[in-house]
Parts: C-alpha cells; sequence; structure tokens
C-alpha cells in the first residue's frame, strides 16, 4: 500500500472516529440523545457555568459539536467543520481548567485533545478518501481554512472574555456591564 493510500486511511480512521465522537457529544446537548439532557437541561447548565444566555450558548455547543463533528467523519467542508469543533472545545476546555489538566480529576484533558484533534484534521485536510476529495475540495479552499479558523478564533475569544468578565465581576460582587444587562 503506497504512502498516500496509508495516509488517506489514516486521515479516514482520525476523522470518523473524532467526528463520530463530538457528534454524539453535541446530540446529549441539543436533542438528549445518549444519555444527554438536551436542550434545556443543557441551556440551564450553561448558565450555571457562565455562559450567557444559556439557549444560544447551548446551542451554539451543540451545534458546534454535533454539526463540526458530523461533517469531520463525513470530510465534508473540513476546514470549517474542524474550525467549529475547535471552537466549541475550547469553551470546554475553559471549563474545566480550574480542575487541572487529567480528565479523572475533572480537568481538561478529554476536551483539549478533541479540539487539537478537530483543528489538526481541518488544517490537513480530510484526505482521498472524503466528500471534499468528491465534490473536487469545492468547500476545501485555503481561504476556507484561513476563515474559517480565523472566524472560530474571533467567536471563542468573544464568548470566553464575556464569561471572563462575568465572572471576575460576580467574584468581586459588581453588577454586569454590558449593554443587555447579561
Amino acid at each position: 500500500m503506497a504512502c498516500i493510500n496509508r495516509c488517506d486511511l489514516g486521515l479516514l480512521v482520525l476523522r470518523v472516529g473524532t467526528g463520530a465522537v463530538l457528534a454524539a457529544h453535541g446530540s446529549q446537548k441539543l436533542f438528549g440523545w445518549f444519555g444527554g439532557g438536551g436542550l434545556d437541561a443543557t441551556a440551564k447548565g450553561m448558565e450555571a457555568m457562565g455562559f450567557h444566555p444559556g439557549r444560544e450558548s447551548a446551542v451554539a455547543a451543540g451545534l458546534g459539536e454535533a454539526g463540526g463533528g458530523a461533517l469531520l467523519a463525513l470530510g465534508l467542508a473540513t476546514p470549517a467543520a474542524g474550525a467549529a469543533a475547535a471552537g466549541a472545545m475550547a469553551g470546554a476546555v475553559a471549563v474545566h481548567v480550574p480542575a487541572g489538566f487529567f480528565n479523572q480529576a475533572g480537568g481538561f484533558e478529554y476536551p483539549a485533545f478533541l479540539g487539537f484533534t478537530s483543528a489538526a484534521i481541518g488544517l490537513a485536510g480530510a484526505g482521498r478518501y472524503s466528500l471534499d476529495h468528491a465534490t473536487d475540495h469545492r468547500l476545501d479552499q485555503p481561504w476556507v481554512v484561513a476563515v474559517a479558523f480565523l472566524g472560530s478564533a474571533l467567536a471563542a475569544a468573544a464568548v470566553l472574555g464575556k464569561r471572563a468578565t462575568r465572572q471576575s465581576a460576580a467574584q468581586s460582587g459588581e453588577a454586569p456591564t454590558d449593554a443587555t444587562g447579561e
């Protein structure tokens, strides 16, 4: 088997495995599948973790995970899928950072791994055994990589910055300062 075929086969296995885990995880949030709480419970959880408004945050996280994961598994719009999943995982990492690195103590090991893996696939491309390849890479152009990752990074920075500001204000006993009262 030639190296290119082995590499493409390896990307297929990595994409499908990572994408399936992310899609299942996001489906727990959005639909309550696989023992998840569904959108209402996830929205309450997001509020408790400092993401406001909770429902919109739950939808964004669920779509980033489920949608990004499904697209990664299919190898379709791979840069956008990888960026979306990585952005969603950045939020999860922020929640778990206070518990340290290792997952067994509630740390950020697991979401960081999923985020880095998603980003790597988005940057590397889906390989030959993908819908991107079958569609002549129409949704896997260099400009898509740049726009998707820049957009995801800016969105994650904005959301996490807002969360950090709210948490800091709550710790000091101040009222929220943004225009929405959130």
